[in-house]
């Protein structure tokens, strides 16, 4: 998938926020949940999410997906990470 595809499933998605994220050698966030649905693109580098105790590793020209709500982990490669998002509102 091109990124300009990603962009476009994105938009089809109803994913309104946009953006590059980019995260150093060494980055690492210990538990916590976002209040909207992620949907990113992996650029450059690779992360590790942690959700319910499993580890998944998404490299370059991978595609992961988070709902609300999900408690997780995350840290990035070691060559860091950069990667494309899309964020979607959840409703209250």
């Amino acid at each position: 998938m091109t990124l300009t595809e990603f962009e476009a499933m994105l938009q089809a998605g109803q994913f309104r926020e946009i953006a590059t994220v980019e995260r150093a050698v060494g980055y690492s966030l210990g538990e916590h949940q976002h209040p909207f649905d992620a949907c990113a693109y992996i650029l450059a580098g690779d992360i590790t999410l942690v959700v319910d105790g499993a580890a998944t590793h998404y490299p370059t020209g991978e595609i992961f997906r988070l709902a609300a709500g999900v408690v997780h982990l995350e840290h990035a490669g070691p060559h860091g990470v950069s990667y494309r998002v899309g964020r979607r509102q959840v409703a209250a």
